[in-house]
């Protein structure tokens, strides 16, 4: 089920739409391999670990910021917002993206804390069990409220694949310099068994005005 903001911007339109992010991780380049839908406990840990190793050696705040930069890049599909803050991309957060996360958490907690901090069991067995791909898209519009009743669909093999669920749209926030005049986002969240994991994809983004806005997504390059 869908639930939506309740404001006197319900059912304002938007204009001049350019571009979104749906927050998610991207290779660019190297060999190619698939999200993962079944992880063991091996590859679980060396997720955590591919995460904290990173985190375990960043000794300053700025070191700390090009960690957090460089996992988001590699796991980014599309756009570089960082050139592009409206460009076309999507963020997909895996089980892989999540333990990874989750490795960052603990080598930033066990510096904190001055001895080894890990994640509990069964935090972790509880990502390795999830069902269902998180999808956070950003999109920028002329009107605040532009994104509210926002759609999104995968299409993979000329057939559309609707997500588990959406939340609300967040309100537009003011962007800077140039371009639209409005940022949001909204989180979606496709079951892993809807989608082809190894498939090109389209990812289609449709607003309440009828606009739409489509890019692909190479999912066998996503882990």
């Amino acid at each position: 089920m869908r639930t939506h903001h309740g404001s006197a911007g319900r059912h304002r339109r938007s204009h001049g739409v350019i571009g979104l992010v749906v927050g998610a991780m991207v290779v660019v380049g190297g060999p190619a391999w698939a999200i993962d839908i079944k992880l063991s406990p091996e590859e679980a840990k060396k997720a955590l670990e591919a995460g904290r190793a990173p985190m375990e050696k960043a000794n300053s705040p700025e070191d700390v910021k090009k960690v957090l930069q460089q996992a988001s890049m590699v796991t980014r599909v599309g756009a570089d917002p960082e050139k592009d803050q409206c460009g076309a991309s999507a963020i997909l957060r895996t089980k892989r993206y999540r333990l990874e996360a989750f490795g960052r958490q603990e080598a930033a907690e066990s510096k904190k804390q001055k001895k080894d901090v890990r994640m509990p069991e069964e935090f972790i067995q509880k990502v390795v069990d999830m069902p269902n791909m998180e999808v956070e898209v950003q999109l920028c519009g002329d009107d605040e409220y532009f994104a509210e009743k926002a759609d999104i669909v995968f299409q993979q093999k000329g057939k559309n694949i609707r997500p588990v669920d959406i939340s609300p749209a967040d309100r537009g926030r003011k962007n800077e310099g140039a371009g639209p005049a409005y940022r949001s986002r909204f989180t979606a969240r496709f079951g892993y068994e809807s989608f082809d994991p190894n498939a090109k994809t389209t990812v289609i983004v449709t607003l309440q005005d009828g606009q739409t806005m489509q890019f692909d997504a190479d999912f066998a390059k996503v882990k």
